[in-house]
């Protein structure tokens, strides 16, 4: 009996004991710091591509009693290219869901690696976007960046940031295919052509863009490539000399975020591009639908690409399509 009342006892005590344990302290709110502060959010997403922009969002404040913002800078480990900036507004959004800007000094200025905005204005906090434009000699290597602040007070304070990969693929957005003229796709160059360049360069001309609107079959708006048996390609000549068995595969779901720009949340990055296996694959696809997309190998094997098709029009015959290209060997 004494056992069974001190086993009791003792669960009581810890049941006492566990309450007191989770007690909802009392909130309190944090006391601000009277030190200039910053941070800093990335603003950009998917794959950082030569040619494409890294945005972020650098922010920094000090109380009022301790001084102004003076300036903010950023240094990148590698110059960016033209086009590299920071904004010299903060903005705020107004009640009808429209960004205003507020201009905290001039225009930045670019040295080099360094963007610097130096304030003008009575501001002890703010928040700038900083856009870097990825240059060629950045492929391949990584890139860091430096985020400084600095008070009228003489206050300094950094933000470090990365490092950031960037990737070896190529991307090209909103190229238009025209049934009859400019119908001629090639990889290498990332552009369309006329049948007189594809007929001068046929070396060149990977795919071929069609549309046909036939009884017998469901064709519509197709690509081909140049070595496709005839049937492929219905009441069209192909150019003398034209000769490349690109390998082409259907992909009706892969909707990339930075060929399509909406919001889809999917990218096609260099491994996708160098690990796509082209095994046994055609060299036609017949009946290509808006937001969606070949991979294609070209005949030589030395690019992977993925084309998606932003928009097609029956009317005008037309394809606008985005690409991402990867040299493979």
């Amino acid at each position: 009996m004494k056992k069974l009342s001190f086993k009791i006892l003792m669960s009581f005590m810890l049941f006492t004991l566990f309450l007191g344990a989770c007690k909802e302290e009392e909130f309190q709110i944090p006391t601000a710091s009277d030190q200039l502060q910053n941070d800093l959010i990335k603003r950009s997403l998917g794959p950082n591509i030569v040619g494409g922009t890294i945005e972020f969002a650098y922010a920094a404040g000090i109380v009022p009693e301790k001084g102004k913002l003076s300036s903010m800078t950023v240094e990148a480990s590698i110059a960016g290219a033209t086009g590299t900036y920071m904004d010299n507004k903060f903005y705020n959004t107004n009640n009808t869901g429209v960004d205003v800007g507020t201009a905290v000094g001039d225009p930045s200025t670019t040295t080099g690696k360094t963007t610097q905005v130096v304030y003008t204005g009575n501001f002890s906090a703010a928040t700038l976007r900083y856009y870097y434009k990825i240059p060629e000699e950045a492929r391949g290597k990584s890139i860091s960046f430096t985020f400084t602040a600095k008070a009228s007070n003489g206050e300094t304070i950094s933000y470090q940031a990365g490092p950031y990969e960037i990737r070896s693929m190529d991307m090209q957005l909103d190229l238009i295919a025209k049934d009859g003229t400019d119908c001629f796709i090639s990889i290498a160059d990332m552009k369309v052509y006329n049948a007189t360049f594809a007929a001068a360069n046929p070396d060149k001309i990977d795919l071929i863009y069609l549309y046909r609107a036939l009884t017998n079959v469901t064709y519509l708006h197709s690509l081909v490539a140049p070595t496709a048996d005839p049937i492929y390609w219905p009441t069209f000549t192909m150019p003398t000399g034209l000769k490349n068995k690109s390998k082409i595969v259907k992909a009706f779901t892969v909707r990339d975020q930075q060929l399509a720009r909406i919001q889809y949340g999917v990218f096609v990055d260099d491994v996708d591009l160098r690990s796509k296996d082209f095994a046994d694959a055609p060299d036609f696809a017949i009946n290509v639908k808006a937001e969606g997309g070949v991979w294609v190998q070209t005949a030589d094997g030395k690019y992977n690409a993925y084309i998606y098709i932003n928009t097609v029009n029956n009317t005008t015959k037309e394809m606008r399509i985005s690409v991402k290209r990867l040299a493979i060997r």
